[in-house]
């Protein structure tokens, strides 16, 4: 890790930069208690006052316990406005509108709280003239762990070069709250998920991985396998040439 006054000095001014560009007026993100959407927020603050958190509760029972409490402790840590728009009926509707049309898999029920909060913050955008910040880290972008047009769907990215470890790092000198330094990185889906035990393998590896260090041939194994099946979230749709 760089020195961190350094690194937040550089990702503020870059924020600032593309909010002057775009003549937006404020940044909103979603906040889900975690340690890169709290590490987004404090950045997104520093550079602009007009910073705006979104909790958006989605069917798992976490989302309205300890993630809203991290969430809510991230915000008060660095004085960010949290508002909350609770996306379980919306799910349940859609869901209701797919009866006798489709029977959605696992994969598909997995990826339709991302994409509804994603359309969530781009109408709160669109309705006061703001940008979205994305939240995704180098390790989880690099294994595909978010969802295409969900939460790997922003304006801009400012944590997008930092490994998990480097995010920490960060939290760490901004005074995050240690209940987010501390928890397991998880997408929030359900009670008891996380990242790490979803994808078999751990961010440290994954980042052992893209330094060139060496990890174990199941671990290495893992990875490429993620980074080959993902390729397509990270390049722009085809097109016929």
């Amino acid at each position: 890790m760089r020195d961190c006054e350094t690194e937040i000095r550089e990702r503020v001014a870059f924020i600032k930069n593309l909010l002057a560009e775009a003549h937006a007026d404020g940044i909103i993100y979603g906040n889900s208690g975690g340690k890169d959407c709290t590490l987004v927020g404090a950045l997104c603050k520093l550079a602009c006052d007009n910073t705006v958190g979104v909790i958006m509760p989605c069917s798992s029972g976490r989302n309205y316990g300890s993630d809203r409490d991290d969430a809510l402790a991230a915000a008060a840590t660095f004085g960010i406005e949290q508002r909350t728009v609770d996306l379980t009926p919306v799910r349940e509707s859609l869901l209701s509108s797919l009866e006798g049309v489709t029977e959605p898999n696992a994969q598909a029920l997995t990826n339709i709280a991302p994409r509804l909060r994603m359309t969530t913050l781009y109408a709160i955008a669109a309705a006061e003239n703001r940008m979205v910040a994305g939240t995704g880290n180098k390790c989880e972008i690099f294994m595909g762990y978010f969802t295409k047009w969900g939460d790997g769907g922003s304006d801009f990215n400012p944590i997008a070069d930092l490994t998990v470890e480097e995010v920490y790092a960060l939290l760490s000198h901004l005074g995050a709250p240690e209940s987010i330094i501390k928890k397991a990185p998880s997408a929030g889906l359900y009670e008891g998920q996380t990242d790490e035990a979803d994808m078999g393998v751990t961010y440290a590896a994954v980042a052992d991985y893209m330094a060139g260090r060496p990890v174990t041939d199941k671990e290495r194994a893992i990875i490429e396998r993620y980074h080959t099946r993902s390729e397509h979230k990270r390049r722009l749709p085809k097109t016929f040439q």
